[in-house]
């Protein structure tokens, strides 16, 4: 086996190498390497700007350029490309440029990078890397500037959990081709006075912002328009963009291809035929061997579905598989060719050929647009995709319909010709035998009134495979003045083992005359030509059959519209049934940010960019995986539980110890202290001793030499068990009274029994909410690398965690060793969210055992799939209501019964119940409430905090009693909200008394500037007139108490430290995970000091420094660690102050000099506790937040009421943030937290094996990576966003007058949800159903599509169907 360490450097002329260019240094690929990615490689040579997000080509963390020279073309391609799935050996003889080469911040930026710096475009910084070279590659490979359509585009295969998107969209948005820079080439900088360029007219005009005025303690109002200022590439670095780019290296120009056969780890072989009858040789040599071009599905079978091939053929450079060639007859498409280089094909064939001719070239266009994301379809083959015979391929429902012909070649070169329809013969089963392989496709041209239509249907619009698909073909003839059905094809994905075609509906349409009778036959036929069982692997079957109805459906109408309207088809076509078939196209997002500047000392309150930016564009900032590994360091990996409840009868290890590289195993008796853990009560154990209680849980640690043979002994670990029993759901608890110990909660106010007996309320409504769970999908695994020190007197290690202290202690606890002894760093983490609050602690205390009993460094990072299936995610909630009302729509009574699910142990649920039962009134005043919550023992990984922490859920359920009294009284709901409105000095229903109340102020304000009324109408007419496409609004208030509602984890610690140079070194005990801590601490210190920011340094948070130190949650990180550092800041002056009041210094570093001359002590712990709060949950009463966020969110949206397909066309929030410490900082925190609440409540579900979901083996996590579970992707924002603070509203109660920002929008997101379930209502009013009806979120696209009931659904479901839900 090879490693990358022995790789040799070899002059030019040893040409005959495997050779690599990588950020223009020649590098020369030893034999032995096949086994590895090119990811794997660049970070093993210490390239770790490129980061492994989720090892599936999902997520765009992993995101490089490659570049090579086509012989076709006569130049040199650049692409964009997934690292993760690259085989390292299928970029030889090409150049590699990562974000390293691009740009530093020791010899300057590049523009891409200083731009999205710049723009406050990085947060966590995880994902930003991936977001440059996507964009970089874009400018490479553009050979005019792009459009927004294309850069938008460009990005959909990078996800970010962090901004929302919207300031990564606008930092490059300054490339595209509708801004000044790249016609005037001026640079705005220059122009006399700082005049603006207009992006219009390229000429200086008066649009555009002017500077902000520097003075102290100023207000300004700052609206940032729908685009950031123009930026000129000159700008950047003194010339433009493309005059400092890494050339391509000439030895590749001149370099032939040549064939290649090397090796990998386990007796791999990788061939790379330059030639069709070597490719043939090589397969009747290795009948098994598996072709590969982009290696996008057999990378994935490999990693994840752990499929071992032992011989893979690259037939990426072969030149008869990636012929192209345009004839009479149609296409022909060389197997090899990749999708990217299609499209360009059959965009040419459109705009040149006749336009009857191309339907079929259209529909592929279309339907290739929503396959991937670009570093995808830059790589993958069409061959590839065909023959992998995905049951949900998007393509091979094409080739069949379209009448593509597939050409075969075997062994001896003998050619056949078989037609797509007959190509698949069952599931992943294709009609090749071991020595043919797929040469080529002909599509053909279409004929006159032929006509091609696809469709999709997924999850989540972009880069998402597809629930179902199809495509449909026919030709019709005009018979007796009447057109007729002369050939057909019905073909759907997504619905049996194979791409089906409906041949039985196919048959009936023959011979028929294009009308209403032939519309309801074919549907007819439809249902029972498309058979899926209920048990069908995927589940959603009745709206799987649905879609099958509507895309038919869809098709009529659409071919409908082809023919001459004039003719037959005007009184068919009534105008609002066109909206079926109005193909969604997005434009350009804009936005808007609109705050105020309240700047208080030189730093506090200005829009600063995030202190670590110009580190995380280049690459540079490090993460946890990022540090190398120490000499004689181990790798971990875990080995799982694969049942949901049973007792362990035996562990045989025999087959790992004979694994390479093994250097031992770990299990509960191997724990030096105690094996039990946990953060409030000791209920979970490091290491599963004779019980486990849920899959995923950890039975023991593997260590070895590499993460790869790690993994690979952790899986020849044999375990045999005895199944037990499991509680796989709030209802199954309840029923089996499945409860953690002491965890029942009540709080109650006023008498409801009374208020329900004595006839006050006019009406009673009873019902339960079901509210989803949500996966964190912080881009950054958890990781953490241990080592021991003087022996393993001393333990180290540095986490990504956002508790340290929990760290510290849990290792402390394992081992065996006093705290004082263990050390826990952490510099920044890739995202947190409140998943690596307690659930990051256990898999350090894991890695800690192996390290000390070793006394050998030990790394143990998680992939994303065993990461989602082991820590925990946000709480799913059931909620029984009972509420009492009058005729007007007064609230006087809500009896509430609330359950989460905990999962197999404590962990935080108790504090995430208890808060949820804190805002269960939301910010409504009711007289008489009751609320009891318990807390569900389950069989599922613990479940643990996420932005919000129970109040989201809480609030969502309020929000839907709400809207239900709304119906119920056929009032708007937003009447029914005011008319319940709290207000300064009510009295809440835990006791607390609402102070500095701006809720009415915040709601009125968003009304007006949303023009909520003229919007209203506007729908009303938009839904009036189109039948199949509705759309919604909606408006949401929030309340968000500010506290950890557990007392004594309000506390915070500082150490600040002045050097005698004048700067300043802060450490505090909070976590920078992206939301820009350190930077509004350093902010702090700076205004205290009056120093310059770049003045002030925060190095790292550790517990040596700073000990005791409670969790980053909350939102109250910057409240207590900002008061904590300016507490220390104040020492340090009130000692500076003797020689300061004598002004005899120039400067602040002239000051501290003088100061340590006097020897006065320039160091200062800093200490902060929150005042005035407290709960006792014996009486239920007190005062647990010290103040509250107030925010509102307004959004539209428009839904396809026949698939389900939806999207946000607005969304407006505005939040009182009192005086912002950071405005541009705090705009990010709420577009984050509104796209991720958005992804909450309409794309994200969590899919368990459990009674709803019998096609899951029980107990397992179906969704556990990029594939099965979508976050909201660039696409996926508003097309109008908008983000606005309150201004003019100081909030005393805490640090510079600011307030917390990090959960209270996440729960604005639901307008978003309310929206829809509004354009819902007025589709089912199109079929007289006005009746209430319950809307589960996440509200998915089937979630969508089943309540907008109409003929096609009532076929297979009843109007009150309710899909399933994992709760």
């Amino acid at each position: 086996m090879g490693s990358v360490e022995n790789e040799t450097q070899l002059s030019v002329e040893d040409s005959h190498e495997a050779i690599l260019y990588v950020n223009g240094v020649r590098r020369v690929l030893a034999d032995g390497l096949a086994h590895l990615t090119l990811l794997e490689y660049l970070r093993d040579t210490g390239l770790t700007g490129t980061k492994l997000g989720c090892g599936e080509g999902g997520c765009g963390a992993c995101t490089v350029m490659v570049s090579y020279y086509d012989q076709h073309l006569k130049r040199s391609v650049h692409s964009a490309i997934n690292a993760c799935l690259a085989p390292l050996y299928s970029v030889e003889g090409m150049h590699i440029i990562t974000v390293e080469g691009i740009g530093n911040r020791r010899h300057g930026l590049h523009p891409v990078q200083e731009s999205l710096a710049q723009a406050h475009g990085s947060q966590c910084g995880f994902c930003t890397p991936g977001f440059v070279m996507s964009m970089y590659a874009l400018l490479r490979s553009s050979r005019t500037p792009p459009s927004e359509e294309q850069i938008e585009e460009s990005l959909a295969g990078n996800l970010c959990r962090c901004t929302g998107y919207r300031p990564i969209i606008d930092a490059f948005r300054v490339f595209a081709k509708t801004d000044d820079a790249l016609y005037t080439n001026i640079s705005s900088e220059s122009l006399p006075g700082g005049e603006y360029i207009c992006p219009s007219t390229g000429k200086p005009c008066s649009c555009g912002s002017k500077a902000v005025n520097s003075n102290d303690n100023c207000k300004e109002s700052t609206t940032l328009g729908n685009r950031y200022k123009p930026v000129s590439y000159n700008e950047m670095d003194g010339n433009f963009y493309y005059e400092k780019e890494l050339i391509f290296p000439p030895e590749l120009l001149m370099r032939k291809l040549r064939p290649l056969n090397l090796s990998g780890f386990a007796g791999l072989k990788w061939y790379q035929p330059l030639g069709l009858q070597h490719v043939l040789d090589l397969k009747s040599k290795y009948p098994d061997a598996k072709l590969v071009v982009g290696n996008t599905e057999v990378g994935i079978e490999m990693k994840l579905k752990r499929i071992q091939y032992k011989v893979l053929i690259s037939v990426a450079h072969v030149p008869e598989l990636n012929a192209l060639s345009v004839n009479d007859d149609g296409l022909e498409i060389g197997a090899a060719v990749k999708l990217t280089e299609l499209v360009q094909v059959l965009k040419k064939a459109v705009t040149e050929r006749a336009s009857h001719e191309t339907s079929s070239c259209k529909a592929f266009i279309e339907q290739i647009k929503w396959f991937a994301g670009k570093q995808i379809k830059n790589v993958a083959s069409v061959g590839g995709n065909i023959c992998t015979a995905s049951p949900i391929s998007d393509l091979n429902p094409l080739w069949m319909a379209a009448g593509a012909k597939f050409r075969i070649v075997d062994g001896m070169g003998n050619v056949r010709t078989t037609p797509a329809e007959s190509f698949f013969l069952g599931y992943r089963k294709v009609d090749l035998t071991s020595g043919e392989i797929l040469l080529s496709i002909l599509l053909p041209w279409t004929r006159p009134f032929e006509y091609v239509k696809e469709f999709k249907q997924s999850h989540r619009r972009d880069d998402d495979i597809a629930i179902v698909n199809a495509a449909m073909r026919v030709l019709l003839e005009k018979n007796r003045g009447k057109w007729v059905v002369a050939d057909a094809s019905i073909v759907y994905g997504g619905v049996a083992p194979v791409s089906l075609s409906a041949s039985k509906t196919k048959d009936s349409l023959m011979g028929k005359g294009w009308d209403q009778e032939l519309l309801q036959g074919a549907l007819r036929t439809l249902e029972d030509d498309i058979v899926l069982k209920e048990d069908a692997p995927g589940g959603m079957v009745e709206f799987r059959k649905s879609l099958t109805l509507s895309f038919f459906f869809k098709f009529f109408l659409w071919v409908s519209c082809q023919i001459d309207e004039e003719q037959c088809f005007g009184k068919i076509l009534p105008q609002s049934q066109l909206s079926a078939i109005k193909s969604f196209c997005r434009p350009s997002s804009t936005s808007s940010q609109n705050y105020e500047i309240t700047k208080r000392g030189t730093a506090v309150g200005l829009p600063e960019v995030h202190l670590s930016s110009r580190l995380q564009v280049t690459g540079e900032a490090e993460y946890i995986d990022d540090t190398p590994m120490p000499p004689n360091g181990l790798h971990a990996a875990f080995v799982l539980s694969r049942k949901p409840h049973a007792r362990i009868l035996s562990i045989d290890d025999s087959e790992a110890k004979s694994s390479p590289g093994f250097e031992g195993l770990f299990l509960h008796k191997d724990v030096p202290g105690d094996n039990n853990i946990g953060p409030v009560v000791h209920d979970e154990e490091i290491f599963a001793s004779e019980f486990v209680t849920c899959v995923g849980q950890v039975i023991g640690v593997v260590v070895a030499d590499t993460l790869e043979n790690a993994k690979l002994a952790a899986r020849k670990v044999n375990i045999k068990y005895e199944e037990l029993s499991a509680i796989l759901s709030i209802k199954d608890a309840i029923k089996s009274n499945s409860y953690h110990p002491n965890t029942e909660r009540i709080m109650e106010k006023g008498d409801v029994e009374l208020c329900f007996q004595s006839g006050a309320c006019d009406r009673i409504i009873e019902g339960e909410v079901q509210v989803g769970g949500q996966e964190h999908f912080y881009l950054e695994p958890n990781s953490s690398l241990i080592w021991t020190m003087d022996g393993g007197n001393e333990v180290h290690m540095i986490s990504s965690t956002q508790a340290p202290q929990k760290h510290q202690k849990y290792v402390s606890h394992a081992l065996g060793l006093p705290m004082s002894k263990v050390v826990c760093k952490t510099k920044r983490i890739g995202g947190g969210f409140g998943g690596k609050e307690t659930r990051s602690a256990f898999i350090a205390a894991v890695a800690s055992v192996p390290s000390y009993l070793l006394n050998r460094p030990v790394k143990l990072t998680l992939d994303r799939d065993i990461d989602m299936m082991v820590s925990g995610q946000r709480h799913s909630f059931l909620g029984k209501y009972k509420v009492g009302f009058t005729n007007e729509g007064k609230v006087l009574a809500l009896d509430l019964e609330i359950y989460n699910n905990a999962g197999n142990s404590l962990d935080l649920s108790l504090a995430v119940l208890e808060r949820a039962m804190f805002h269960s009134d939301n910010v409504y005043e009711i007289p008489n409430i009751r609320i009891k919550g318990k807390v569900c023992y389950t069989n599922f990984p613990s479940n643990t905090a996420f932005r919000g922490f129970g109040g989201p859920q809480g609030m969502l359920i309020t929000e839907n009693w709400i809207q239900r009294i709304a119906v119920e009284l056929k009032k708007s709901v937003e009447e029914i909200k005011e008319f319940n409105f709290q207000r300064e000095g009510s009295i809440l229903h835990y006791g607390q008394q609402i102070q500095h109340c701006t809720l009415a102020q915040v709601w009125n304000e968003l009304k007006s500037s949303c023009e909520f009324l003229k919007a209203r109408e506007e729908v009303d007419q938009f839904n009036l007139h189109n039948r199949w496409k509705k759309r919604g609004i909606a408006m949401v208030p929030t309340k968000f108490g500010i506290s950890f509602t557990t007392k004594f984890m309000n506390q915070a610690g500082a150490l600040v430290q002045v050097y005698t140079d004048g700067t300043v070194l802060v450490t505090h005990g909070g976590v920078e995970m992206g939301q820009g801590l350190h930077t509004k601490v350093a902010q702090i210190a700076a205004s205290s000091f009056n120093i310059p920011l770049s003045s002030v340094f925060i190095s790292e948070t550790s517990t040596d420094k700073v000990p005791n130190a409670s969790p980053t949650a909350a939102s109250a990180s910057s409240d207590i660690y900002g008061a904590a550092v300016l507490d220390a800041c104040e020492q340090i002056k009130a000692r500076m102050e003797p020689v300061a009041s004598r002004h005899e210094h120039s400067s602040f570093a002239e000051l501290v000099s003088a100061c340590y001359l006097e020897r006065i002590d320039l160091s200062a712990h800093g200490f902060y506790i929150t005042p005035e709060i407290g709960f006792d949950w014996k009486t239920g009463k007190g005062t647990p937040f010290r103040y509250y966020t107030f925010g509102a969110a307004f959004s539209e949206v428009e839904i396809d009421t026949l698939t389900g397909d939806f999207h946000t066309r607005r969304a407006d929030v505005l939040l009182d943030l009192g005086y912002s410490l950071n405005p541009a900082i705090d705009v990010g925190q709420i577009e984050g937290a509104f796209v991720q609440g958005l992804g909450w409540v309409a794309l994200e579900e969590l899919k368990w094996g459990d009674a709803e979901h019998k096609w899951i083996p029980p107990g397992h996590l179906y969704t556990c990576g990029p594939g099965s579970y979508k976050i909201p992707s660039v696409n996926d924002i508003p097309l109008k966003f908008n983000v606005s603070l309150l201004k003019g509203v100081p909030n005393a109660k805490a640090i510079h007058s600011s307030k917390a920002v990090g959960e209270p929008p996440f729960f604005l997101a639901s307008a978003v949800f309310f929206a829809i379930k509004d354009a819902i209502i007025a589709a089912r009013a199109e079929v007289g159903c006005n009746d209430w009806f319950p809307l589960d979120n996440p509200a998915t696209p089937e979630r969508i599509r089943m309540a907008c009931i109409d003929d096609f659904t009532e076929r297979f479901v009843r109007s009150d169907f309710r899909p399933k839900l994992s709760v």
